[in-house]
């Protein structure tokens, strides 16, 4: 069956100012954070947090190609075998396959007290294209030729203003184009806010764009990515982006959680001014109902209704779903500061970008707070977290609270 990816990039590539827009939920949170990345479970344990099992991660992720309202879903290697590979749900379906590609250190945020995002990212890939591809080491030419696994994946690369890592992240990247253009294998290219810089960044969202270009000024067309993801930084930074190359198709990361508006605003901004994709990861799987979300963003971003609107819509709708709203659609209805990273303290400088865009940081080099995602049980008074506490000074009730605590933030 062709696909919606297919149809809708060759469109935009014919005519810019066509309506199309790619729609990817990011399913691969296995990748990054272990056993919370399925999200909460709805059941209660008193004061103890439980998570979905990978078993009910996997089940969302079929409903979600049933409902076929999104373009691409984003995998680990291993869930994509299953589902693409061993079930074959893409095969009949006009939604695209992918798989995270690379795991790089600056998305390593399993376990309590891990510091892997606080130091300049270093290139790592668990996957192998011959494991997206066919489910094995080497696959054979029919194998290959027959495209039953994931021929797309995502591949995240940041910058951290300092030679040593970064040619690093760009010798990896080359290795990896050089494999993906001889197997056929397409990616997309995902490029981070800077985790960890080395040296001051003075304007964030510049730096992030011309190391975007020049890293792909002598790349031709053959192993060029597909399109690319990377944070919205604001009106005049996605505009500089999409004007400086027609053919670059650019698409946002959904970031952290927030409010419904949060997701809905930053997804009709971010088409507004240029975007053609959007991937959500942490929006969609911490909605209350993720399939009436996923409908309303698709609907957003049709152009058939407006950002408000739909989130008084989709409380409307969980009404009726008899689902009880994490928050009140009074509070839904506020925007606020969110990560635009994996990593929770990463917050985004706007500096020297759109100050109406919602976050800023003077000094994004210096990152000794953590910011204040508006997720589950997170408030406008919310102190800043102590990632690296003194264990042998606390009482098991604090190290309970403490481990709940990062949990919530990282969701």
């Amino acid at each position: 069956m062709e696909k919606s990816l297919d149809i809708k990039l060759a469109r935009i590539h014919k005519d810019r100012s066509c309506e199309d827009f790619i729609l990817a939920d990011a399913k691969d949170g296995d990748m990054a954070y272990g056993l919370s990345a399925p999200g909460l479970s709805p059941e209660n344990y008193s004061s103890e947090f439980r998570f979905k099992t990978l078993d009910e991660y996997r089940a969302q992720i079929r409903e979600v190609i049933k409902q076929g309202l999104v373009d691409i879903v984003l995998m680990s290697a291993s869930t994509s075998e299953q589902l693409t590979l061993k079930e074959g749900l893409f095969e009949n379906s006009p939604l695209t396959p992918a798989i995270r590609a690379n795991d790089a250190s600056d998305i390593w945020l399993a376990g309590a007290g891990a510091v892997y995002g606080e130091t300049p990212s270093r290139p790592f890939r668990t996957a192998t294209l011959d494991h997206a591809l066919c489910g094995k080491a080497q696959c054979s030419k029919e194998e290959l030729a027959a495209k039953k696994g994931a021929d797309l994946g995502l591949y995240s690369i940041t910058f951290n203003n300092d030679l040593d890592h970064d040619y690093e992240a760009l010798t990896a990247y080359k290795s990896f184009r050089l494999e993906a253009e001889k197997k056929g294998f397409r990616h997309f290219l995902e490029v981070f806010s800077p985790n960890a810089p080395i040296n001051p960044i003075e304007d964030v969202p510049k730096f992030v764009s011309d190391h975007i270009v020049r890293a792909l000024a002598g790349v031709t067309s053959a192993g060029r990515p597909v399109f690319l993801k990377i944070p919205y930084y604001g009106p005049k930074a996605m505009e500089e982006l999409v004007r400086y190359d027609s053919s670059l198709v650019v698409g946002i990361l959904g970031g952290s959680a927030g409010t419904t508006l949060d997701a809905f605003q930053m997804l009709y901004d971010a088409k507004k001014y240029g975007a053609r994709v959007a991937l959500y990861g942490r929006k969609i799987n911490n909605a209350e109902h993720q399939l009436t979300f996923i409908s309303y963003l698709r609907a957003i971003a049709d152009g058939k209704i407006w950002p408000v609107e739909a989130v008084k819509a989709y409380h409307g709708d969980l009404e009726k779903l008899k689902i009880k709203p994490k928050r009140s659609l009074e509070d839904d209805l506020k925007t606020t500061n969110v990560s635009l990273s994996y990593n929770d303290k990463s917050k985004v400088s706007m500096t020297g970008a759109d100050k109406s865009a919602k976050t800023e940081v003077k000094e994004p080099w210096r990152r000794s707070y953590f910011t204040k995602p508006a997720g589950i049980g997170a408030s406008k008074d919310d102190k800043p977290f102590d990632r690296n506490p003194d264990f042998s000074k606390m009482t098991q009730q604090e190290k309970l609270q403490w481990n709940l605590e990062r949990i919530r933030r990282s969701m």
